[in-house]
């Protein structure tokens, strides 16, 4: 640790002395000038501030075949002017007399087959982290936040203005970017680095102001120099967004009907950061989560849609101690969702107890703030805190009388005798707490220091976090050395502390045709960060690696194409058994026509897992997997045009199994998208995959779980598996209608259905990870079904401002609501019988900027 630390300070003091921009030794340069009378953003450039200016031209291609020149007939002419209150960028683009410009409406922050023009803007012009605002030939306005040179946030939103025009040899987009959407140094003179892009659909190419080497170091290294601006300064910084929403729910007859005041701040508290706080909050119309049925021994991962926990995160999933769905949403998993606690004592005495949870409600976030930010030396700072209320669950307690026969020593239960219920805390008032540090260098290195911390009221666990990250590079962006080394620890006890740790470093070559990685990690029994990060599995460690070749200009049919091949070579971290090897080969392309298709087989050895039998790595329990080869296939037609089509197939091959039985796995995935016109487009998905003869876990039977009586013991100490068929279909529709660039009503549907019949059970021998024969029999057949259909209407009556009306149908049954083996059509009789949730909510944001609010009076 020592020495790592030692050499990436030596690294950093040796990078500071690099010039910055020796990976864009060409830069463009052009002076930005001051006007006093600015234009009008109307898409018509006939305002005399834009008269005898220099101009921003002679675009390079970026894509498909970089660095050549823009064709005579899409020449790009940009222009710069400022004040004291905006910059003010227009941009002509030429096109042939009467070529249709692709200009498809979208919701705020969605591309759609649309021509577009993009102001990369880098206040710090320090090559890693610019802003960009993208104006499209509709209307419609995207933003974004880079980080890193690569990370880019389109959950970022600024307010600003911008409108377009299409005329019949040209098409203009006019923008004003206020100040207070930018974070810059108050200095009486500076230079900002500037890039800008013109997609050219009708031409499938897309170019830039400042030539990009799309094969050396990042995009965002290559901007051109904007210089003199004069004397601005950066203004107030300080935003609101009141709001107000109201709720109804009706599910089985009952309708409970809610409502909320809440607001949103930012506000700058020093030129380079800001603070983000949400008071009251309100997340009654975040999306559904892709919910599937799990019978693997890991969570299932959701995607973050709340956009205080997406927008500007960029600091604190660093390292991945930070998986946001942590805070608010369901409790901690205390408890299944039916548990069979049998007190020995009880049982002795002839009693068994069931608990089930009854109402497990959400867990409710009473505030969060977080301040971020990046001095002009690059020094990034991060705080995030969030605290959430204490929530309990309602559970039903059941003791049933146990009697056995004087005959045969077989069990029967009597009917019950007791039914009460009680609160139990899933979740106690907790706080939660990021720290980053954030030093950038060289425009494409950096060194992390991140700390994550929750800490519980009572008797739950508290959890600590710290992670040391680094990525350096060479100079020209040719060599990189990257990696971590974290360190949790967990306290349940206030006198007892777990620690553990996680090591991870490899070295690469990123530039060129060839590039390749190689590493090596591990985290060892005792590393968990899932209090607030995310870790499916620890006590584990392997060499892994990737060699691959790649052409990024157009060749024969192609436009781009690349092949790669990885390996990794797995053991426990302790005591260091060897898993398993696994590798592949991969390849991806597109074509002129824009049809985009690739590949992947993929190897794997005969390999021990430790988790699926839910004992722990450290038990030496284990289930061999057999060999198995995967092959698959994918592509995507052109989206340019009305009809395109994406899809999908695998098929994964085994060695044949433990049992003698032959396993498979294959499914296949189709998505047809139509776009009617550029108002209205619908997209189809559906995936099924066939599972047949899989083996998995089903449960385990402990001594301690029955009575001493040896007449009573019939299984002691066994891990069951059950080898079952499984079969999903999945489907989903995506539609969209906009009544212009401000207004859009979104259709998202998706009804996912599971079903899985045992054939038979198999006893682990735990020595060796093969099965058994036995005689015991459970009813664990799943039907799992999950259904949302999600209506929603946004419409940007104010720049800033919203009011959008949401609806949502939902089931969610039981997962043995119905038999296993039924056809699709009986299932979705027996799933329309089921209750219906039904949501509706109206909510209404408005954006006030202090700066407007203050001039008023």
């Amino acid at each position: 640790m020592h020495k790592i630390a030692k050499l990436l300070i030596a690294t950093l003091l040796i990078s500071n002395g690099i010039n910055a921009q020796e990976i864009n030794q060409n830069r463009k340069k052009i002076g930005a000038t001051r006007v006093d009378s600015p234009p009008k953003i109307d898409g018509v450039l006939d305002d005399t501030a834009w008269n005898n200016l220099p101009i921003a031209k002679d675009f390079v291609m970026m894509r498909p075949d970089n660095g050549k020149a823009e064709v005579d007939t899409h020449k790009t002419e940009v222009k710069i002017v400022y004040d004291d209150a905006a910059i003010y960028i227009s941009a002509l683009m030429h096109k042939p007399n009467g070529e249709k410009v692709p200009a498809e409406f979208t919701n705020r922050d969605n591309f759609g087959n649309s021509d577009f023009f993009m102001a990369m803007i880098n206040p710090n012009d320090d090559g890693q982290n610019p802003t960009m605002f993208i104006v499209t030939a509709s209307g419609v306005q995207i933003d974004s936040k880079v980080s890193n040179g690569r990370n880019e946030d389109y959950n970022w939103s600024a307010v600003w203005e911008s409108a377009v025009k299409i005329n019949d040899t040209n098409w203009i987009a006019e923008i004003k970017i206020p100040y207070r959407a930018l974070r810059f140094a108050n200095e009486p003179i500076q230079s900002w680095g500037m890039n800008f892009h013109r997609e050219a659909r009708n031409l499938n190419a897309r170019y830039t102001w400042n030539h990009i080497d799309n094969q050396q170091g990042y995009w965002t290294q290559y901007d051109g120099l904007i210089e003199d601006f004069k004397n601005i300064k950066p203004p107030t910084r300080l935003s609101f967004y009141p709001y107000a929403s109201a709720i109804t729910k009706t599910y089985d007859g009952n309708t409970d009907f809610d409502w909320s005041v809440g607001m949103d701040v930012k506000y700058g508290i020093t030129e380079n950061f800001t603070l983000d706080a949400t008071l009251v909050p309100d997340f009654s119309q975040v999306g559904f989560d892709d919910v599937q049925l799990n019978l693997g021994p890991f969570e299932q991962q959701f995607s973050e849609q709340r956009q205080f926990f997406t927008e500007g995160t960029e600091l604190f999933t660093k390292g991945r101690l930070f998986y946001s769905r942590r805070i608010g949403g369901r409790p901690i998993d205390q408890f299944s969702s039916e548990r069979n606690l049998i007190d020995e004592k009880e049982f002795t005495n002839g009693k068994k107890v069931n608990e089930k949870i009854t109402d497990n409600p959400d867990v409710k976030m009473l505030n969060a703030i977080k301040i971020s930010g990046r001095t002009k030396k690059g020094l990034g700072i991060g705080f995030f805190n969030a605290v959430t209320d204490k929530t309990e669950a309602t559970i039903t307690r059941t003791e049933k009388n146990i009697v056995t026969s004087n005959n045969n020593g077989t069990i029967k239960v009597d009917t019950i005798s007791t039914i009460n219920s009680y609160k139990s805390t899933t979740n106690p008032l907790a706080n939660y707490n990021i720290m980053v540090l954030d030093q950038q260098f060289n425009q494409n290195s950096s060194v992390t220091l991140i700390n994550t911390n929750v800490t519980r009221d009572g008797r739950f666990r508290d959890a600590n976090a710290t992670g040391l990250l680094w990525h350096v590079e060479d100079k020209g962006s040719n060599y990189n050395i990257d990696g971590s080394f974290k360190m949790t620890n967990i306290s349940d006890d206030p006198s007892e502390t777990n620690t553990g740790y996680a090591f991870d470093t490899s070295i690469g070559k990123q530039s060129g045709n060839w590039r390749g990685e190689i590493g090596y990690q591990f985290e060892n029994k005792d590393y968990n960060p899932n209090d607030l990060g995310i870790l499916f599995s620890n006590n584990e460690q392997g060499i892994y690696g990737f060699v691959g070749y790649r052409l990024l200009k157009p060749k024969g049919i192609f436009n781009n194409y690349g092949v790669n091949m990885y390996y990794n070579v797995n053991f426990l971290h302790n005591p260091g058994t060897y898993v398993g090897t696994n590798g592949g080969l991969s390849f991806w392309s597109q074509t002129k026509k824009r049809f985009g298709f690739g590949g992947n087989l993929n190897y794997s050895s005969e390999r021990k897992d430790f988790f699926e039998p839910r004992q722990g790595t450290t038990s030496g329990i284990f289930f061999k997997r057999p060999q198995r080869i995967n092959i698959n296939h994918w592509g995507s037609t052109d989206y340019r045009k009305k009809f395109a089509i994406d899809y999908d197939f695998w098929h994964t091959f085994f060695k044949q199994a433990v049992t003698g039985i032959d396993q498979r796995n294959y499914g296949f995935g189709i998505r047809p998208r139509y776009r009617f016109n550029n108002q209205f487009s619908l997209i189809y998905g559906f995936n099924y995959q066939q599972s047949d003869n899989e083996y998995g876990y089903v449960t385990k039977i402990n001594q301690n779980a029955i009575d001493n009586d040896p007449t009573l013991i019939i299984y002691k100490d066994e891990i069951f598996f059950g080898q079952r068929n499984r079969s999903t279909y999945n489907n989903s529709l995506t539609g969209k209608y906009s009544f212009s660039s401000l207004s859009t009503l979104s259709l998202t549907f998706r009804h996912n259905w599971s079903k899985v019949p045992y054939k038979q059970f198999f006893e682990l021998n735990q020595s060796n990870g093969t099965f058994q024969n036995t005689s015991y029999t459970g009813g664990y057949d799943r039907n799992f079904n999950s259904w949302n259909l999600d209506l929603n209407y946004v419409w940007q009556f104010a720049p800033g401002s919203q009011l959008i009306a949401f609806y949502r149908n939902s089931i969610s049954p039981d997962p043995d609501f119905a038999p296993a083996n039924i056809n699709f059509r009986d299932n979705i009789d027996r799933l329309f019988k089921e209750n219906m949730q039904h949501t509706f909510s109206l909510r209404l944001v408005y954006f006030i900027d202090y700066n407007d609010f203050k001039n008023i009076f």
